[in-house]
């Protein structure tokens, strides 16, 4: 099939996986409103078209935390990322590193710190959540520390997981679970040849490596319920603060309040965010909440947003509502299932043409003149 757009990545993405695995991806949470409204209202978003005011000379490039990157945009941190190609978030990594952006691997991820870093030509951010496992979490934020990375993105939107139907009528969780994923396996031969026979093993690289045996996919959906932590407040995450040194950004931010909380907490940077609409449906999207957000917090710390991108437009769009950068989650995830890392490369070089693009039509030299005064009314 011709690939020119996310949307044909996902739409490879589905014929390729099997479903347990695309519905997980694809799906959101209750009736998945706010997973459609992450992307409806995003595309909403209208821009002023300006003329005769272009140039050749377009400067793409960011400063995040002391270090310089291509293109205003990382890839997210999606668990299982290892599951949707053959050591998925080794392959993702590189594809990171060939464009120039930051690589945020996943507390959840098949592949370990280790091993992901060791492919990295720069130092990859790392994604915690907040867990009943004190031990746990301090002992990965160690092993992030001494693979060299220096930058936190702290999860706290997700203190229970969310309600997500889709899972249980795809045989990701529910009755024989397991028997109807071999099934679906046996059913998408070039998957079960490419990540199910070689790209094992399949358990959560990082869990295993604390624990000292295999945590797969089975125990994947029990683990996350048992050890997620409904009680967690700001207060509480003092001693995480207190023994990072390095950079910490809090990801899950959609009220200007949380955001001023966040600042207050000393975090040093933020991702606007409702997990994809994975958690609270029925919330806002983060294109609606941004601008309030940017409002309060903007030069204060960074803002990151995802939330429904898809093109190298979506990410102008969110740049022009307010934020510094922009997460890429199930768009690369995509790319990822149907060609690996040059899946990843591709799609990305896609959106830095339509961003090139966008800035031209716009009259903007630098992603860093990107903003509220570039929206329609």
């Amino acid at each position: 099939m011709i690939i020119s757009s996310a949307t044909d990545f996902r739409e490879a993405a589905r014929r390729k996986l099997p479903p347990f695995l695309f519905h997980y991806l694809d799906g959101g949470a209750g009736a998945e409103q706010t997973l459609r409204s992450n992307v409806d209202d995003l595309q909403a978003v209208r821009l002023r078209q300006r003329v005769l005011r272009g140039s050749e000379q377009l400067d793409l490039g960011v400063d995040w935390f002391g270090e310089h990157y291509a293109l205003p945009m990382a890839l997210a941190p999606i668990g299982l990322a290892g599951m949707y190609a053959r050591r998925g978030e080794v392959q993702a990594v590189r594809a990171a590193c060939r464009q120039g952006i930051p690589f945020i691997q996943s507390t959840v991820s098949v592949c370990p710190l280790a091993e992901v870093a060791a492919q990295a030509s720069k130092p990859i951010w790392f994604q915690l959540y907040v867990l009943k496992d004190r031990a746990f979490m301090r002992d990965v934020m160690r092993r992030a520390w001494e693979l060299g990375s220096r930058t936190l993105v702290f999860t706290v939107d997700m203190p229970v997981p969310g309600n997500r139907y889709r899972d249980a009528h795809s045989g990701m969780s529910g009755a024989n679970g397991p028997l109807r994923r071999v099934l679906q396996a046996m059913l998408h031969p070039r998957w079960a040849w490419d990540v199910g026979v070689h790209g094992r093993p399949h358990d959560l690289g990082n869990i295993t490596a604390y624990r000292g045996h295999a945590t797969g996919l089975t125990d994947y959906i029990g683990w996350l319920g048992a050890n997620f932590d409904p009680e967690i407040a700001w207060k509480d995450l003092q001693w995480i603060r207190d023994e990072w040194q390095g950079k910490m950004i809090i990801k899950g931010i959609l009220d200007p309040d949380d955001a001023r909380d966040a600042l207050a907490f000393g975090a040093d940077g933020i991702v606007v965010s409702n997990h994809g609409g994975r958690q609270l449906d029925g919330t806002l999207s983060s294109a609606r909440v941004l601008p309030a957000i940017a409002q309060q917090v903007k030069g204060k710390l960074a803002i990151f947003a995802d939330g429904g991108v898809r093109t190298g437009t979506d990410v102008f769009r969110m740049l022009a509502l307010g934020a510094d950068g922009v997460l890429l989650g199930r768009a690369f995830i995509y790319a990822l299932a149907h060609g690996g890392q040059a899946g990843v490369e591709r799609l990305l070089a896609i959106m830095e043409k339509d961003l090139r693009t966008n800035m031209v039509l716009t009259g903007v030299k630098s992603v860093r003149e990107i903003g509220p005064h570039l929206l329609a009314e």
